[in-house]
């Protein structure tokens, strides 16, 4: 079943239609042929976050409750990369084959492979250490946007510290600086093609945020970028569920939300919608090719062959 119109409708429609054991793509012009089969690698995953392409053509994601980086092969094959990660959630990867992470269990962010260049990029903030730093991207001159989603209550700890959420930027030269203090849970975090735009998912808003970048890091003029389908009222409130982000060549920005993957253009137009029988958190680009989309979420990982193609040299 396939829908030309991508009204909120029809996103639940399909999303239901796709509870099937071989759910498929909806037509996006430049972006999924319809009917195409969206996979499932494997279930039953701790915690799955902060993937990305690996170098060898494999995909890399965080099994964060595991405490493991887990890695897809190629021939889907599922193995350990690496164990005990001090709880990475996002990462990044430097040219020099590095793993940068954010880290949950001891919070902080740095290298934590390979074992014999691990290092401290950031653990504090004015003294203070982060809550809970969620994603991260790596700018081409060496710099880091992160976020910190703050604490919000659950039913193990109904009544957390403050929240103190923040997007962050660690410079070059290792300098840390807070970009912005006023996003309800700032999550993932993504650079346009030309790195000119930051952009910001918020999981307790209606859009994707975008910010200019300016030479020395700093961001400025934040606007609304894109419209989530994913806005809806659950049982703790109103969220977009607005998680990871990943762009591809053209430029078009593909967000993991309540509603699936949402696809935009460059202008923040949108172009369809990708539901999955799991709501996604996190995705990325790998392959040989780049032309395959790699999803995580819930504890499960799938891929999805595109027409569009990831950026060359880019880890997501």
């Amino acid at each position: 079943m396939l829908f030309k119109s991508f009204s909120t409708l029809g996103v639940l429609l399909f999303a239901a239609a796709v509870q099937a054991d071989d759910p498929v793509t909806p037509a996006i012009p430049g972006v999924a042929a319809g009917g195409v089969v969206i996979e499932l690698i494997k279930d039953g995953f701790k915690g799955t976050e902060g993937p990305i392409g690996y170098s060898d053509g494999s995909l890399l994601f965080t099994e964060t409750q595991a405490n493991n980086i887990v890695r897809i092969g190629p021939d889907d094959k599922v193995s350990v990369f690496l164990k005990d990660s001090n709880g990475a959630n996002g990462l990044a990867l430097t040219p020099g084959g590095e793993i940068v992470a954010v880290q949950t269990v001891k919070t902080k962010v740095g290298i934590v492979y390979p074992a014999n260049k691990k290092k401290i990029l950031a653990e504090k903030f004015e003294g203070v250490e982060f809550q809970r730093p969620n994603d991260l991207v790596r700018a081409n001159s060496g710099a880091i946007y992160f976020t910190d989603s703050g604490t919000r209550p659950t039913k193990e700890n109904p009544n957390p510290p403050p929240s103190h959420p923040g997007v962050f930027y660690i410079s070059p030269a290792g300098e840390l600086k807070r970009l912005a203090n006023d996003i309800e849970r700032p999550n993932g975090i993504q650079l346009s093609k030309d790195e000119s735009v930051l952009y910001v998912a918020n999981t307790l808003g209606e859009h994707i945020l975008a910010y200019d970048v300016a030479a020395d890091g700093s961001i400025g003029n934040r606007r609304n970028f894109a419209k989530l389908a994913g806005w809806q009222k659950g049982e703790d409130g109103w969220s977009s569920g607005a998680d990871g982000l990943a762009l591809d060549d053209e430029g078009r920005l593909y967000v993991a939300s309540n509603a699936g993957i949402e696809v935009f253009d460059a202008k923040g137009e949108a172009l369809g919608v990708i539901p999955l029988p799991k709501k996604p958190q996190n995705l990325a680009f790998a392959g040989s090719d780049k032309k395959t989309l790699y999803v995580v979420g819930r504890g499960a990982a799938y891929k999805i062959a595109l027409l569009a193609q990831g950026i060359s040299g880019r880890a997501k």
